[in-house]
Parts: structure tokens; sequence; C-alpha cells
């Protein structure tokens, strides 16, 4: 996987491809490729290892150009890092196929191929495809007939692209179970895995769905059922994205750019679903008030980021709406054994909603028996919002760091006002509502105290550049916001970093503690503030240099080997979502110090699309 981009056009669509995938950057990759139909000597090809100004480098000493072509990013899943990896993939000079995706039975069918004579240059599951529909269209059939009869032997999820010098005005395309978007233009059409790549071409797409196979020209474009036969009508959606929201404008990252836009991304999440001092229910679905009222119990489902908002959620669910709830990571939940309690909500949380195990688990959960499905997403046309019930968009906009900021902090303020919803038909009274609502009113001017303290905080991350390893804590519902702080700075400083809850100290973690262990802790004015402190205070004991964000009103002193930066007052509620900030601003900053690629970390991509 990562990023494709195609085009078929009555002009040449070179530059087309490779701004597309300059657009498709943030996804993470390791090689870059292009192939294009020219109408005097076929198929030309280009791949490159590393960025893509290299595939633009080799493009320059050695052109190609052509009306209709694929390009491709890769993030290695089979085969290293290597030119010969590098899509697009080739069969016969006659077949050019870009994949995003795993193909699970590819080593079978290699041998099936390899027996008719096709010889393998890469490791790659993804050239299986491409000899795969060159064997067919060899027998007589077309190109469309060949991706067809060729799918049906896949077994795994795909995104496919593919054109062939014997229709050389033709580009085809398939998807099972990774996205793939057709976008529609004046005399030209596009594929591509994200509707970013094309925003400077067409605001007009249509999002493919499992199982569809297109067929594009420059004057039409066709999609047929997994059999091929059926045409298949799917909406044309109109975006109003456009090229400017995925640019840094002065921002030096992304990631630093997103950070900032919380206090916008969080107003927009709010905006016309509450109202005089009250959730509007009708924000999950016109018949979601009904069912909501059927909940007696949930579970959520989340990879990563997504999956420490649903972490946050479960203290809320369980103490705000006296509901209980479970999480479960999504690769986890696929492979498990159930036992499903009656009346309840099966909800998944996930960026970019195409994850693929979050997305396998929803489809899992209609046949264990699940009352109810919501989709928690960024994305309204993604597969798991369009395979659930109910959803509810977080309205964070663009992401393009690799690291997710806005996304985090906008998943959780959706899970509470899910949390709320729920909350109405068991513990929650309607003052209590209201309080809630009123914190949630005035989060992001929270958001933008804790900003406040940038410059404070980096300075803080000049104490880290020869750190090698960190030490989260929070207790509470901080202990997951300690953990997405700790994944925070491993993700784009590469420092190693765990985080715990403060009272498991003593169960082992105390043995790590030294001078050169920094200890990273999130100490709201609450409850647990005490007990917060006894624990700090073993750290400090045994020699721990100690940095805490602490409430502005918390009795807590800075004391030599402990730094203390003070948040501003904040709700218990609330919390969570704001000493989420300065720990993404100190990720952000150590990042800078070690010199890393903060938006585009090593071995990491955006969406993970396959298991």
């Amino acid at each position: 996987m990562c990023g494709i981009v195609g085009a078929v056009a009555h002009r040449m669509i070179v530059p087309v491809l490779l701004e597309g995938l300059r657009r498709l950057e943030y996804r993470g990759y390791d090689s870059a490729g292009i192939a294009v139909i020219n109408e005097n000597d076929g198929i030309n090809r280009a791949r490159s290892m590393g960025k893509i100004k290299e595939l633009e480098g080799l493009l320059a000493k050695e052109p190609v150009d052509g009306k209709v072509g694929i390009a491709h990013t890769r993030w290695a899943t089979h085969g290293v890092p290597a030119e010969r990896n590098a899509h697009p993939h080739l069969s016969r000079d006659s077949v050019a196929v870009v994949h995003n995706g795993i193909i699970e039975n590819h080593e079978e069918l290699r041998k099936s191929l390899q027996a008719q004579g096709y010889v393998f240059t890469s490791e790659t599951d993804t050239e299986v495809i491409a000899h795969q529909i060159q064997y067919f269209m060899e027998q007589g059939v077309s190109m469309l007939e060949a991706l067809r009869k060729t799918t049906q032997l896949l077994k795994g999820a795909y995104a496919i692209g593919v054109i062939s010098a014997r229709e050389p005005k033709t580009l085809v395309a398939a998807r099972e179970g990774s996205p793939l978007v057709v976008g529609l233009g004046d005399g030209e059409n596009f594929i591509a895995s994200d509707i970013f790549a094309l925003v400077d071409e067409t605001k007009r797409f249509i999002f493919l769905e499992d199982g569809d196979i297109a067929t594009l020209n420059t004057e039409e474009v066709v999609i047929y059922d997994k059999n091929g036969v059926q045409r298949t009508d799917r909406a044309i959606n109109e975006t109003k994205l456009s090229s400017n929201a995925v640019d840094r404008g002065t921002y030096r990252h992304f990631m630093q750019k997103e950070i900032h836009e919380q206090p916008v991304a969080v107003e927009k999440c709010l905006d016309g679903r509450i109202q005089s001092g009250r959730l509007l229910e009708t924000a999950f679905g016109h018949e979601a008030e009904q069912a909501f009222s059927e909940i007696k119990a949930v579970q959520i489902v989340a990879c990563g980021t997504s999956y420490h908002a649903g972490m946050v959620a479960r203290y809320w669910m369980e103490d705000i709406a006296g509901i209980p709830c479970n999480v479960e990571v999504a690769s986890e939940f696929r492979y498990r054994k159930h036992v499903v309690a009656p009346g309840t909500l099966f909800v998944t949380v996930s960026q970019s909603g195409e994850t693929a195990d979050t997305l396998a688990a929803l489809k899992e959960s209609g046949r264990l028996g699940y009352a109810h499905t919501l989709a928690i997403s960024n994305v309204p046309e993604s597969s798991i919002v369009r395979e659930s019930e109910f959803s509810m968009m977080t309205r964070a906009g663009p992401e393009i760091g690799v690291a997710s900021t806005k996304a985090f902090t906008t998943q959780l303020t959706v899970l509470l006002m899910l949390v709320i919803a729920l909350g109405r038909n068991n513990k929650l009274s309607g003052e209590d509502e209201a309080k809630i609502v009123e914190e949630l009113s005035q989060l992001p001017n929270q958001i933008r105290h804790a900003l406040e303290l940038e410059d404070a905080i980096e300075e803080w991350a000049e104490l880290f550049g020869d750190k090698e390893h960190a030490l989260f804590l929070g207790r509470g519902a901080q202990y997951p916001v300690a953990m997405e702080g700790a994944l925070k700075l491993k993700e784009i400083s590469y420092i190693h970093a765990e985080a715990y809850p403060a009272g498991e100290l003593k169960h082992g973690p105390l043995a790590l503690i030294d001078s050169e262990m920094p200890v990273i802790s999130v100490a709201p004015n609450n409850d647990l503030l005490e007990k917060l402190k006894s624990n700090l205070q073993e750290v400090h004991a045994r020699g721990g240099e100690l940095f805490v964000f602490a409430d502005a009103e918390s009795p807590m002193e800075s004391v030599p080997n402990v730094k203390i930066l003070r948040v501003a007052a904040t709700n218990e509620v609330v919390a969570p979502i704001v000493y989420t900030i300065p720990l993404q601003l100190l990720a952000y900053h150590v990042a800078i110090i070690k010199g890393t690629d903060v938006d585009q970390p090593r071995n990491l991509a955006k969406s993970v699309t396959v298991e």
C-alpha cells in the first residue's frame, strides 16, 4: 500500500500523476513509480526509491509521457523497500498495475503463474495481479474482463488500477477492502486512493464500494458489480475541500499546524449539535434516540490513537452514564471468542474510516449479534461509516501529519457527546447534562489556553535531546492520555516511551528510574491528585527527573529535578482533552530537537488499510 493515482485524458498526464502523488505524501512511503502509455512505444515506466523528488529527478533525465497512466507511492508490506518492489508492476511489457492492500493467496497464484511461464522480478504480492491479468488477456478477453476474472481469484484486500498497451485509451480499477475513488472531469477521468490527490483536478467524486469494478475513458465512467456484468449506479459526491486545505501555511510542519487547528476543529465538531444547554441527539441519526434508549452496554473497537480515545471514553461512560463499557484493539477483537450482552452498542472509531482491522471487526459485529452499530470518523464517505447503522463525523478537516492530533481531540469530543446521549436513559440528570454541555462549549478556549504553553514546552524539549527512553504517568482518565503522549513521542522522535497508571510504578517500572529516564506526568486537580503526588514522590526519591503538567490551582511546587508547567484550571470531565495538548506539543518539539521527519516518520503510514 500506500497511494494510488491514475488518469485518462486528452492531455499529457504525467504532471497530474506527480502532483497527485505529492498530495498523498503524508501517508508515508518508501518508493514511488509511474507508468504511462505512449502511442508510439507502449508502456513506459519509471520507479525510484525514496521521496517523490527522486522520481522527478529520474523523469527529468529520462522523460516519459502519455495521456493514460497510473502512479503509486509504496509502503513496504511484501518485499523489502527496493526499486524492484516498487509499483507499478509490469507483465510482459503489456500490462501495468498499481495496488494497495494485501493478497493473502499470492504464493499460490505465483506458483501457478510460474508454471505458465511468467517470470517474477519482485517479492511483492502485487506482481501476481499484473501477470494474472496478462494471462487472461492472452486468452482473448478484454482488460475489464481480465480484471474481473482476476479479482475472483484474489483473497484479501485490494484497490487496483490497471492500464494495458492493448487498450491504450482505457483505465480499469477495482476495490475490495481498500479505499478507491473515481474523479470525474471534463473529457478526462481519474482514480485515486484519496480525494486529496485530485482536488486540483476535480470536485466531483464517486466512492467505489467493495466488489466494484470500473472502466474509465475520456468520455465516461462505467461501474460494474463484482460479477462484472450488472452496471451499478453510485452517487456522485461534490467536495468542498480546496487545495489550500492541505497546505502548511505559515507553520513549519503539518503536525504543528494541526495542533494549532484544534480549537477551531472542536468548535466545528460541536457546531449545530448542542443547543440551549442540551445535546441534540439527532446528530447521531434520526432514529438514534429510540435505538439509544435500548442500549445497556457499549463495546468500542479501534486502533492506535483512536483506541486511546476509546479508553478515555470508558471512564466517562461508566462514571457519567452508568453504562458498562469495554474497549478493545481491533486487531485483537477479530481473533477471539465473544460473549455479547443483550442491548450492546458496537462503536468503531477511525480517523480515515478505512482502517482495515477496525472495518473487519465492524463486519464481524453483524454476525455476533450486537444491537446497533455506530461509527465515529472524519470521513463521511468512508467504508466504516457506510457499513454502520449510525454515525457521527468528527469534522476535524484534513489531517496530513502521520501522528494524529486534532483527530484525537475531536474523537474525544464526539465520544463525550455519545456519553451524554446514552446517559440520558440511565443516571445522567438534566442538570448534570447542562454542566457537561457548558464545559464542552468552553473547551475550544481551554485548548487555546493550553496552546499558550508552547514556548515553555519548547524549552523543556531541549532537555530531551540526548534521551533514549521516557516514562509517562497518569491516573484515572488521564492514564490513556499518558498512553497517547507516549505514542506521540515514540512516533515522531523515535524515543522509546511507555505509559503506566501511576499506581503501578511500584509493581515494576520503578526499576527503570534513574537520572537518564525523564518521567512526564499529567496532574489535573481532581480526587486522584494526592495519590498521584505520592507516586511522583517515589520517582523523585530515586533520582528521577519529573516533568509535570499540573492544574493552575493544584498545590504542587517545583523543587530540584521536578519541573512544573501550569495548565489553566480545567473541569475534570474535559481535562483529558485539554491535557492532551501539552503532550502533543512536547512530542513535536522534541522531534524538532532530534531532527526527525515530523510529518512522515519512518516505517509508518497515515492510513493503515492492511492487517
